[in-house]
């Protein structure tokens, strides 16, 4: 249990790190369907983050989601 706190904090501090830099992530939607998209994570919530789309989309993701690989991000993570 405590590695998972600790994971989940490793995650949000590297999120955090590249909030307003341009990324792009691979997001598993299920049935084989992977989205790849590109821009910015644009808020920080505690259970949450806001990724704003070159097509000025907004995609709202969990930690969780990161931690558990239905999304990863492919740009430099400091």
């Amino acid at each position: 249990m405590r590695a998972n706190v600790n994971a989940l904090n490793e995650i949000k501090t590297k999120i955090a790190s590249i909030k307003g830099n341009e990324v792009s992530i691979s997001v598993n939607r299920g049935r084989k369907k992977i989205d790849k998209l590109k821009g910015f994570v644009e808020n920080i919530y505690p259970s949450v983050f806001t990724f704003m789309t070159q097509k000025q989309e907004r995609e709202t993701f969990s930690y969780f989601d990161v931690l558990c690989g239905l999304v990863a991000i492919d740009g430099d993570i400091k």
